[in-house]
């Protein structure tokens, strides 16, 4: 048991450790100040920011404890009749984390399936993406109008960095960070705007602006490790094939 702890301790970094402490901390004094009685809530925070930090480095733990924080929050957006938030984490971020989840454990690099293949992806299937993003959008506009939903526009905007964000992490793209960092930010105006009446929001306020800073955090992280993956194909051994990324 005390072998397994000091591998988990040596695998993240310190400044890792240090991003995740900070995160944690912060999500728990906000939770105490401002609310106190959502657990449901303050769970989901902790599960969000601590799959965060696994999927910095490509591991596929992370991928399964977003799907568990996926229908999680759907549970505490239904509270706020933020019914775009539900409908989008329960029926296409949880899912298309599953789906993820697969991609990456099937794309181990070099079989350490600790480690996802970093995978890049040419001008057309960005204009791919961005057309199917747009199509999910247009559609899930008129499914939010029905429901009556609370902040339509920017619950819609949440929509299409949610939906590029999955998509992009079931490709294995860097990208997918930054993807989630856009999210981010549009659900701190989101929930910030329900803090107005609710102040125990405040502490769903502080998680997002946590889990900004630690997807910015992803995208350095992923950059740095296809620079190493890439030089590996580069140098494969006489008479190898580089892997390329599928």
């Amino acid at each position: 048991m005390l072998i397994k702890l000091k591998k988990m301790a040596a695998y993240f970094s310190l400044g890792e450790w240090l991003l995740w402490i900070i995160s944690v901390a912060a999500i728990i004094i906000s939770f105490a100040v401002f609310d106190g009685r959502g657990y449901l809530t303050l769970a989901a925070s902790l599960l969000g920011v601590t799959s965060l930090i696994f999927n910095a480095k490509g591991n596929p733990v992370g991928q399964a404890l977003m799907i568990v924080f996926s229908i999680v929050y759907a549970v505490i957006s239904y509270g706020q009749r933020y019914y775009g938030e539900m409908i989008t984490y329960l029926g296409m971020t949880a899912p298309m984390s599953l789906f993820a989840l697969v991609s990456w454990l099937k794309n181990p690099y070099k079989g350490n399936r600790a480690q996802v293949e970093i995978n890049t992806i040419g001008a057309k299937e960005w204009g791919f993406a961005t057309l199917l993003t747009a199509a999910v959008t247009a559609a899930f506009y008129f499914i939010l109008e029905a429901f009556n939903t609370a902040n339509i526009v920017p619950s819609t905007i949440s929509v299409a960095t949610s939906f590029i964000a999955v998509y992009l992490t079931f490709r294995r793209s860097p990208y997918f960070a930054l993807g989630y960092a856009a999210n981010d930010i549009v659900l701190v105006v989101l929930w910030s705007l329900a803090s107005a009446a609710d102040p125990s929001c405040i502490s769903v306020v502080v998680c997002f602006a946590a889990f900004l800073v630690n997807d910015c955090y992803t995208f350095i992280s992923w950059r740095k490790i296809l620079k190493v993956q890439s030089a590996a194909r580069e140098v494969a051994p006489e008479g190898g094939s580089p892997h390329s990324p599928r």
